[in-house]
């Protein structure tokens, strides 16, 4: 019953989830900026692909581990008639060469990994010395009284959507994995309950 519902519920509402209107004016602040050889971690269901600007990219890959969301981010390209190869995979163990890419984009992905140091480990080594780490994450909220319903809440959110955590820090995170943090930018998202809304965005460099 577990398999069933993570292979065929879980790509469902996190698409559904992912794909709300607060989140879409997140990815369109981020992924515009990506440009040369681009790699986005977690591509879920391709809900990044209409935001990335094709004059500034030569080519577009992806990786993401769930098959179902694989087949339904293939489509998506396939409608935006966007050229992207799509990797199975862990973010922990990048398939690619030391210093291939010139941006690797991060949205929504780092509170679902295994491990966020080893993923933003390998996203480090997979950049140019000169590229750039794109981000946009939610996470550890900075008023006690919403850390408190995100831990209370948190044991429950991970089993529904797909390991998802509410308590990961995010920019911080990223500094402890070495990279410098170029831009950081942090709201609650509009519409959203404070406990799933904390988000920071912006831009790091391998430090």
């Amino acid at each position: 019953m577990v398999w069933l519902y993570d292979r065929y519920v879980v790509p469902w509402l996190l698409d559904c989830v992912c794909s709300a209107s607060p989140i879409a004016h997140q990815r369109a602040k981020i992924v515009p900026d990506a440009k040369g050889r681009v790699l986005e971690l977690g591509m879920g269901s391709g809900l990044n692909l209409p935001f990335y600007d094709r004059a500034k990219i030569s080519s577009l890959e992806g990786l993401e581990p769930s098959e179902p969301l694989r087949r339904m981010a293939e489509a998506n390209a396939g409608r935006e008639g966007l050229p992207v190869r799509i990797a199975p995979g862990r973010a922990e163990a990048l398939p690619f060469d030391t210093g291939v890419f010139d941006t690797v984009v991060c949205t929504f992905t780092l509170c679902s990994v295994q491990d966020p140091a080893a993923a933003l480990a390998e996203a480090r080594r997979v950049l140019k010395p000169d590229g750039r780490f794109l981000f946009c994450e939610h996470g550890l909220a900075p008023d006690g009284g919403v850390v408190k319903w995100q831990r209370r809440i948190e044991p429950v959110w991970k089993r529904i959507a797909g390991g998802c955590h509410l308590t990961r820090p995010v920019s911080s995170t990223i500094e402890a994995a070495g990279f410098r943090l170029e831009t950081c930018a942090t709201m609650y998202l509009p519409n959203t309950p404070h406990w799933a809304g904390w988000n920071e965005w912006g831009s790091a460099a391998p430090a």
